[in-house]
C-alpha cells in the first residue's frame, strides 16, 4: 500500500476473553486490565487526532466463552466503540478472513495499521502476518497485546517472543514493526 494513512485496530478485547484460560488467575487478569488501559488511551488518542479507530470481535460458537450475543462476547466497556466506528465481526484467528477488513481498510485510503488486543498468539500474530500478506504496513504494540500462560510458558514469555519474531516480518514492500504505544500517536 502506498497510502500512509493510518488507522487503529482493536482485536478481541471482549468481556470473556480469557475467562478460564489460565491457572494464574488474577496475575494474568491484572496483566489485561493494564493492557486495556494502554489501549483505551491509545483509541482517545486516535479519535482526538482524526485516526479511524476500528474494532474486531470474535463471535464464538454455541457454548464458546465468546459465545456470539453473549455477555461474555461484548467488546470490553473500556474500549467499546464510538459512535461511528465500525466493528469487523470474525469466526477465526486472522481478522481478514471472510469479514471484510481488507477492502473497507483500501477504501478508506488506509495504509498503515496499528494492531493491539488478544490473544497473542493466535488472532494478533495471526492478524498482523495477514496484514502485511495483504499489502499494509503494520505496527504492533510492544505492550498492546495480551495472552494467557500456554503449556510451560508464562504469558509474559509467549508476548516478548511475538514481539521480537514480529518485528521485521515483511512480505515484500510491507513490513511489521513493534513500538511501545507510548510512542503511537504521541
Amino acid at each position: 500500500m502506498s497510502s500512509n494513512a493510518t488507522a487503529l485496530i482493536i482485536i478481541d478485547v471482549q468481556n470473556n476473553i480469557l475467562l478460564g484460560s489460565d491457572p494464574r488467575g488474577v496475575e494474568t487478569l491484572v496483566a489485561l486490565d493494564a493492557m486495556v488501559q494502554r489501549l483505551a488511551t491509545l483509541a482517545d488518542r486516535a479519535r482526538a487526532q482524526g485516526v479511524p479507530v476500528i474494532h474486531v470481535q470474535h463471535d464464538g460458537e454455541p457454548g464458546h466463552r465468546l459465545e456470539k450475543g453473549s455477555e461474555g462476547w461484548r467488546i470490553r466497556a473500556e474500549l467499546g466503540p464510538a459512535a461511528g466506528e465500525p466493528v469487523f465481526n470474525k469466526s477465526a484467528c486472522d481478522a481478514f478472513l471472510g469479514t471484510g477488513l481488507a477492502a473497507s481498510l483500501r477504501e478508506r485510503g488506509i495504509g498503515h495499521l496499528i494492531i493491539g488486543g488478544c490473544m497473542t498468539p493466535y488472532c494478533i500474530d495471526t492478524s498482523v502476518r495477514s496484514a502485511v500478506a495483504h499489502g499494509f504496513d503494520v505496527t504492533l504494540l510492544e505492550d498492546g497485546h495480551m495472552t494467557c500462560d500456554i503449556g510451560a510458558l508464562r504469558f509474559e514469555q509467549i508476548i516478548d517472543h511475538h514481539n521480537r519474531i514480529l518485528d521485521w516480518f515483511d512480505v515484500g514492500p510491507n513490513m511489521a514493526r513493534v513500538r511501545p504505544s507510548a510512542d503511537i500517536l504521541a
